[in-house]
């Protein structure tokens, strides 16, 4: 098989035309002539209505099968993260032996409890294929969508962001080759010789010991090993260091146990989710997800800039391969807007963890979401503070196989 090829292209010209001439033209000397299967593009609203116009005039110019993009807080290319200032992000993919199968899905309710979700991925082959997708967090549940994924394609992986920078409804853009799309999510299915191996970081670790939910109520946490969940809480606060304290203080998160037959916890072995706030009347925690039950295994999670770059740079080395030719490993990128400059105290936190992750300088893209997508534990799930990264190369076992 021809070995994949990819290329990235930024530009932080305020000037929409310039910005697009320069990604353009970037992407194609990358190329080196060679038509790309897939282009993806993110881009500021700086840029204003020139983006109506964007996805049409990318594959236009790069005679692209299929593209698609969004709008972002801020802009992940290259080595760059630019966050409050213009930004166009574009990423082009060469995908031998490999199906490139666009589409765009909607979301209706049915009744007070039922969705009906129209235009979903269609996957011919689950051992071979990959799932993009790109969402706008106003118009599409995307958690119950990657339930249905998960309950028909188990163990195929889907990566991708919750588009932002926008303050309401309609303000957050989702774009493919045809044009502005109205709402929904837009991606593409990847089926054949080039895989996706994801890795997701989500930058906590483990403090105290764990519990088993013994009370719930919605996403109330009632009882934890059957005392008071806030009982509990205090209880793992009072025996941790006053850094670990301060930390909890200032930010708790639970982990949900992936595996709850294990004794002890490390990072990676949990699904992180918020603590939205405490309930002193029930002495209760009320915790960002509405899937918890009697019997999980729970352990209060802390997480600081340190350990998140630690996770992430940790991550992306055991999970993201080694890297030959540069040109034939590229990466997206959906990290979280709560990082970056405002997390980690300078610029281009994550990129900079991803290209020394791997030890090469690959092409990448990516923006920062409000909300990312990826799997923990072989299921794929809507993540909150995490960086999310979609590792694209030829396929590790060889044509055919996985």
């Amino acid at each position: 098989m021809p070995a994949p090829r990819f290329a990235s292209a930024l530009s932080v010209s305020p000037v929409s035309d310039v910005a697009f001439r320069e990604v353009v033209e970037g992407l194609k000397a990358e190329l080196g002539g060679r038509r790309p299967d897939l282009v993806t593009a993110f881009v500021s609203h700086h840029h204003g209505s020139a983006i109506e116009d964007l996805g049409p005039r990318i594959a236009k110019a790069l005679h692209a099968q299929a593209v698609i993009g969004c709008t972002g807080e801020s802009i992940v290319g290259g080595t760059h993260e630019i966050e409050n200032g213009p930004a166009l992000s574009a990423w082009a993919a060469v995908m031998p032996d490999t199906v490139v199968r666009p589409y765009a899905v909607t979301a209706e309710a049915e009744g007070e409890a039922t969705l009906r979700f129209e235009g979903m991925p269609e996957v011919h082959d689950p051992a071979r294929a990959s799932i993009l997708v790109l969402a706008d967090p106003y118009t599409f549940p995307a958690a119950e969508f990657l339930e249905i994924l998960n309950d028909k394609l188990p163990g195929v992986p889907t990566m991708g962001g919750m588009a932002s920078g926008g303050s309401g409804p309609g303000q957050n853009l989702l774009f493919t080759q045809d044009g502005i799309v109205e709402g929904g999510a837009v991606g593409v299915v990847l089926e054949g010789e080039v895989e996706i191996r994801p890795v997701v970081s989500q930058g906590c670790r483990p403090v105290g010991k764990p519990f088993v939910i013994t009370s719930t109520r919605e996403n109330f946490i009632l009882k934890l090993g059957g005392k008071p969940a806030l009982e509990a809480l205090v209880e793992v606060a009072k025996g941790l260091s006053p850094a670990d304290q301060k930390l909890l203080q200032r930010g708790p998160f639970l982990g949900l146990a992936i595996d709850a037959r294990k004794s002890t916890f490390e990072r990676g072995d949990f699904l992180v989710r918020g603590i939205m706030g405490l309930e002193q009347e029930d002495s209760a925690i009320v915790v960002a997800d509405s899937t918890i039950r009697n019997g999980m295994t729970v352990q209060f999670l802390v997480r600081d800039p340190r350990t998140a770059g630690e996770d992430l740079q940790q991550i992306v080395q055991a999970r993201g391969g080694t890297v030959g030719d540069p040109s034939t490993v590229g990466a997206l990128l959906f990290t979280c807007n709560g990082r970056g400059a405002r997390m980690f105290g300078k610029p281009d936190h994550d990129i900079a963890c991803l290209q020394s992750g791997l030890g090469a300088t690959i092409p990448a893209a990516g923006f920062f979401a409000a909300g990312e997508i990826g799997p923990v534990g072989g299921k794929n799930f809507l993540h909150g503070f995490t960086a999310s990264i979609a590792v694209f190369g030829a396929r590790a076992d060889g044509p055919g196989g996985r």
